[in-house]
């Protein structure tokens, strides 16, 4: 099992696979790189590498003082750093997304391009409220089956998602234990998550503008509470040549492997290959 060591000593889990196109994936608040099992069948050509970030999925739990987006974006360099790796494509899933951003700030000659999976500079409210009640809590389901009927029920901003897909997402993200559901992640997340309440949250268009000059994508699920249709909009004015679509039949966040998703992605793959092709 493949770990990289973070400058702090810290074990990050991490799978690389494929050849090509060095393609990072960065998962969601809660997630590790299982995110990615829907789309990495459909990307041929690309060396996909998926980090599990501190804290969640198979790396360590190093506690909330450790899980900033700051701190996970100087974890991904320090992967690619022990990879050889000098330029790598980002796809980055909501948090994800946000570190993306960040090494847009950060080490922006180390990107090749990034595309952002319902996320943008503008994070409604909303949405952090729906993540807030769940944040750290052990799901009430007892078992996956349960847990992957209770998705589907109450997931409305999804349409028709089979069965087997709710599942692989609720084994993703849950242990199944005698003593019900447990998280794949630190609890203490909870403690480390974005201002609740009143506290105003951080001017992130800085680091969209960061981005200028590479190649750009964004995914938006129709239904999506984290990334609103102005924010988009915005996104698309600042940046014309952005490739960027809705996904009909999403909430937060599209699987990838929509066909309004991969159309995005391979459109935008095809522009990172020009730029790693520049040298």
């Amino acid at each position: 099992m493949p770990f990289a060591r973070a400058a702090d000593g810290a074990r990050l889990h991490y799978s690389d696979e494929g050849g090509g196109l060095p393609l990072l994936a960065l998962a969601g608040l809660t997630r590790n790189g299982g995110d990615f099992d829907h789309v990495a069948p459909h990307l041929p050509g690309v060396r996909l590498l998926r980090l599990d970030a501190r804290g969640r999925g198979r790396s360590d739990w190093t506690g909330p003082a450790t899980y900033t987006v700051p701190q996970e974006a100087a974890d991904a360099l320090a992967l690619l750093d022990q990879l050889g790796i000098s330029r790598a494509a980002i796809v980055g899933t909501s948090r994800g997304g946000l570190v993306a951003m960040a090494l847009g700030l950060m080490a922006r000659g180390r990107l090749l391009g990034v595309a952002l999976n319902d996320i943008g500079p503008v994070i409604e409210r909303k949405g952090l409220g729906v993540i807030e009640s769940y944040l750290g809590r052990r799901p009430a389901q007892a078992t996956w089956e349960e847990a992957a009927r209770a998705r589907a029920r109450l997931w409305t901003g999804f349409r028709d998602v089979p069965h087997d897909r709710w599942l692989h997402e609720v084994r993703n993200h849950y242990e199944e234990t005698p003593e019900g559901l447990a998280l794949r992640y630190d609890p203490r997340l909870r403690e480390a998550f974005l201002p609740p309440g009143d506290a105003p949250l951080p001017d992130l268009w800085p680091a969209f503008d960061a981005l200028a000059g590479l190649p750009l994508a964004a995914l938006r699920g129709e239904a999506s509470d984290i990334l609103s249709r102005t924010t988009l909009a915005e996104m698309r004015r600042r940046r014309p040549d952005m490739i960027a679509a809705e996904v009909p039949g999403r909430g937060h966040v599209p699987f990838l492997d929509e066909p309004e998703s991969l159309a995005v992605l391979r459109a935008w793959l095809d522009l990172c290959q020009t730029e790693a092709g520049r040298g």
